[in-house]
């Protein structure tokens, strides 16, 4: 062997005994052989959370101005412009008074005839707003709001139920005293022993003390009755009404329901597979865009359905792709669509689509 070629294999040894031993100091000593601890960057990437006492939150300001522009572009499509919608989702906005802000408790709260109950009202510390907006909104894309957005949407939203003024600037050096202010920040209690512990009730007794008695059980539940075959279209296809969002993926109501072959039947020959259908490239970029989260084939979901969209503007490609671009409101209702940021090129095939009749 070459004096070259022995230098080469030590070498090739040495490095691949380092990588082991590299491989095998970031295993779990926890866990043997199963991953690696994570490092304090990859930590620092999952803790974001916010607590009461506002550990957590990053440096930043927002001005309630600066808020309102944010929300009329992120939010009010799906809040309404003051929060006020109960449209999509509950109301976040409504219900609290200046009283209330004088004595941390919201007095509509033990109101039974009192219609609803608003985030605002039932919401005891702002950080859990701050945390919330940071990690979860916009609902069509979370995290994307940058510390300061999330100042400034914070203090619209106090403005809106007079926690703050109108020219007030959030940060993260006067939220504390904004917390002083909240209609309900005296609202909660953890003394209700729903979790054990005494740095939760002060007692270490739990709220239940069941034990499986596993007697007089219920008999299990015969079907007696199925929806008839022309009842199961009545609301439209179920299957197209669900967001993008969640495990819940209604039936195929516009056909009939599979049913089983009767015992001794012939098993029929096998069918002749039908030719891919080729699927229009607008059908993707509506999932991938994120237009199915308020739009649907054929039911109004906060905006109106595709289809009615092309009843009302056929052949208008250029017209859509403009009102895709620039959003508004007014045309289908008072909630607000936002701008959309997609690519050019993909408008316009959505646009193209929604002009040529939405087929699907």
């Amino acid at each position: 062997m070459s004096k070259f070629r022995k230098v080469a294999l030590v070498s090739a040894l040495t490095a691949g005994l380092l990588a082991a031993a590299g491989f095998a100091s970031a295993q779990s000593t926890a866990y043997p052989g199963v991953g690696r601890p994570a490092t304090a960057k990859e930590v620092a990437a999952w803790d974001i959370d916010v607590r009461p006492d506002f550990k957590g939150l990053p440096a930043g300001s927002g001005s309630v101005a600066q808020g309102q522009d944010l929300w009329e572009a992120k939010c009010a499509h799906c809040h309404g412009v003051f929060g006020e919608s109960n449209e999509v989702f509950s109301p976040l906005i409504g219900g609290t008074t200046k009283d209330d802000i004088k004595t941390g408790n919201v007095a509509n709260l033990k109101r039974a005839d009192f219609p609803g109950r608003t985030t605002l009202m039932k919401v005891a510390t702002v950080s859990t707003l701050w945390d919330y907006i940071n990690r979860a909104m916009p609902w069509t894309a979370p995290k994307s709001l940058k510390p300061d957005e999330v100042y400034a949407v914070t203090a619209y939203l106090l403005s809106l139920a007079d926690v703050v003024p109108e020219n007030f600037v959030l940060t993260d050096k006067n939220i504390a005293e904004v917390q002083k202010r909240m209609p309900n920040r005296n609202g909660m209690t953890t003394k209700h022993a729903m979790w054990a512990g005494k740095e939760f009730n002060g007692t270490a007794k739990p709220d239940t003390a069941n034990v499986a008695c596993m007697k007089d059980c219920i008999p299990e539940a015969k079907v007696a009755s199925m929806l008839p075959d022309y009842a199961r279209n009545a609301h439209g296809n179920l299957a197209e009404q669900n967001r993008l969002v969640g495990q819940q993926h209604g039936a195929n109501t516009a056909v009939p329901e599979n049913k089983s072959a009767p015992v001794g039947a012939v098993a029929a020959a096998p069918a002749v597979k039908p030719a891919v259908k080729v699927v229009d490239p607008a059908l993707a970029l509506l999932g991938k865009h994120n237009c199915t989260a308020c739009h649907a084939q054929n039911t109004k979901v906060v905006g109106p359905s595709f289809n009615d969209i092309a009843k009302k503007y056929p052949g208008k490609a250029d017209y859509l792709a403009g009102k895709i671009k620039a959003g508004g409101s007014g045309i289908w209702g008072p909630i607000p669509m936002p701008a959309q940021s997609a690519p050019e090129a993909d408008i316009k095939t959505i646009a193209n689509w929604l002009a040529a009749g939405a087929a699907k």
